[in-house]
């Protein structure tokens, strides 16, 4: 089978070269695409003299449109994503490879505790995980790694919802498992990169609360809506029931309460509509 590896590149020309000779060492029969995000330095120049194809955004769009950008040209039939940073090891491509071929249609990278950079992070992606697994009923090892090998014509299917920045593996994971496609996960260890990273703490903090809506909203929406109204009723009515014993009346607090549980419902219902049409042609060639 045909692969096609893709790196997202961005201002990276001390890290691109040992990166792509290392690839190159594995001696696979793959072609091998950088997408340059509107690097400032000379990681373009660097990518094309260690023989990959590069194609360049004329400004920085973010990660994942370097990704969605990557897999509209990627011509193989299995397409891997990797980073170009450095933190992700080509060593560990092959068993992508092996994985796949037991019949899976997206491997992901599962990184151990020690690859994670801050104790905030861990946690951030602990809590990822676990939500994740509760909501799809699937155990999730790694929902945000971005090292996954992936079933090209598969993943091309939810582009359109993919964001430009950073959550995308997020949105592909759910998605494989939304649509039924089989989602398996393998261990490695990612390093530290060199030079600064493009990630800020400030900057990218909503992404927590982002990333665990789109959880929700791509897999079933009901699954997060539904127990919230539940909870929302069963407060209302408790404090309608106290408020009656006590003050033999029924207060604003209890309607708001008992409102709002029916429009979380509500909304939860329609999310789930609008979530099932995303997926009503993943089966199709």
């Amino acid at each position: 089978m045909k692969i096609t590896i893709v790196l997202p590149a961005k201002n990276e020309a001390q890290n691109i070269t040992a990166v792509l000779q290392s690839i190159q060492s594995l001696e696979l029969d793959a072609e091998v695409l950088v997408i340059n995000d509107g690097s400032t330095d000379n990681t373009a120049e660097l990518a094309e003299l260690a023989g990959a194809t590069v194609i360049s955004h004329p400004y920085s769009q973010g990660n994942g449109a370097a990704i969605k950008t990557g897999a509209r040209n990627a011509s193989g039939e299995i397409t891997i994503f990797m980073d170009g940073d450095g933190q992700h090891n080509p060593v560990d491509i092959p068993m992508f490879l092996e994985k796949m071929a037991e019949g899976y249609d997206m491997v992901v990278g599962a990184r151990n505790v020690k690859s994670q950079a801050s104790l905030l992070r861990r946690f951030g992606n602990a809590f990822y995980n676990r939500f994740a697994t509760l909501m799809t009923g699937h155990k999730i090892d790694d929902l945000t790694s971005g090292f996954r090998a992936v079933k090209t014509n598969k993943f091309k299917k939810f582009l359109y919802l993919m964001p430009n920045g950073f959550s995308y593996p997020t949105t592909s994971t759910m998605a494989f498992f939304r649509s039924g496609f089989p989602v398996a996960y393998v261990p490695i260890h990612a390093g530290q990169r060199k030079g600064k990273s493009h990630i800020r703490l400030f900057r990218d903090g909503t992404r927590f609360f982002i990333i665990i809506l789109r959880i929700g909203s791509l897999f079933s929406p009901m699954r997060l809506f539904l127990p919230v109204s539940i909870s929302l009723f069963l407060l209302g009515i408790g404090y309608y029931a106290y408020t009656f014993i006590t003050l033999h009346r029924f207060t604003n607090m209890s309607a708001l309460l008992l409102n709002t549980s029916v429009i979380t419902f509500l909304m939860g219902f329609l999310s789930e509509q609008v979530s099932a049409l995303h997926y009503r042609h993943a089966e199709d060639d």
